[in-house]
């Protein structure tokens, strides 16, 4: 039985779900076609689905986004059974009144010129599309789906449990 996952064009269901996410898998596509993914600190998501990541220019994530704008985002909080992927495409800013907007000093850590570094940069990346799996993480919710399904060989599928695909164009 194939599984029946919702629709949406509301991209705030995506913003909503990683606004506390913090680290995201970013993937992009290598020079050769190869997957290459890294951990990226996400800044406050824009209401519209728009993401910023703080970058050096002489990245090799640079040179690969701007061979092939397509990049996937990974965001996992097991703790609450939450998991989503975005993809997008991702567009080099080095607008420094946008990176003075963006600046905290915790971003000294890896930037200790502070936001007039010249080689700094933004990533931006715009939301394609993204699908996300939200379930319930009480561990009595999983007992009882365990036990329905030894007890009758089918999936339990609890309420409040939610797999969407959000395709906001």
């Amino acid at each position: 039985m194939a599984e029946k996952v919702a629709v949406s064009h509301d991209v705030s269901k995506l913003v909503e779900r990683i606004k506390d996410i913090k680290i995201a898998m970013l993937t992009t596509a290598e020079a050769d076609g190869s997957l290459h993914a890294r951990p990226m600190y996400t800044h406050e998501p824009e209401a519209n689905g728009t993401l910023w990541f703080f970058t050096e220019l002489d990245s090799p994530k640079i040179d690969e986004v701007q061979q092939d704008r397509h990049v996937n985002l990974g965001y996992s909080k097991p703790q609450d059974n939450l998991y989503v992927s975005i993809s997008g495409r991702a567009s080099v800013v080095t607008d420094r009144a946008k990176i003075k907007e963006l600046w905290n000093e915790g971003l000294r850590t890896w930037f200790p010129k502070g936001s007039d570094d010249p080689n700094i940069a933004l990533m931006r990346v715009e939301i394609d599309r993204g699908e996300y799996w939200d379930q319930p993480s009480n561990v009595l919710v999983h007992a009882f789906g365990y036990v329905k399904a030894v007890a009758t060989g089918e999936r339990y599928q609890p309420t409040g449990d939610e797999h969407a695909k959000v395709n906001p164009r």
